[in-house]
């Protein structure tokens, strides 16, 4: 995926002690996007935006809250949760994803 005309945020954005590393960047049009890694591990995240996850790299499995069901998803897929809400994911390959907010 290539993108014109961004301005990267140079502060990392790290979560759960390492586990998970994302940059934020913005487009012209002023949306913001993060790019990332998740290192295998289970972690919950919270949202405060909708967010769709676009992944590039890796292999995990998702539970959105309030569901028991879980979804598997790897290289080339994406996955949508809604805003005020958070999602349970166990990464089992290094996942490199690009979120999409709102």
């Amino acid at each position: 995926m290539t993108y014109d005309n961004v301005t990267l945020d140079p502060q990392a954005n790290i979560y759960f002690d390492g586990k998970c590393v994302s940059h934020t960047f913005f487009l012209a049009d002023g949306t913001k996007k993060s790019a990332g890694v998740i290192f295998p591990s289970s972690l919950t995240f919270g949202t405060a935006a909708p967010e769709v996850m676009e992944l590039n790299a890796g292999a995990c499995r998702i539970r959105l809250a309030g569901s028991d069901e879980w979804q598997e998803f790897g290289a080339g897929a994406s996955f949508s949760v809604p805003g005020d809400s958070s999602f349970d994911i166990e990464v089992t390959e290094t996942l490199g994803y690009v979120c999409h907010y709102g």
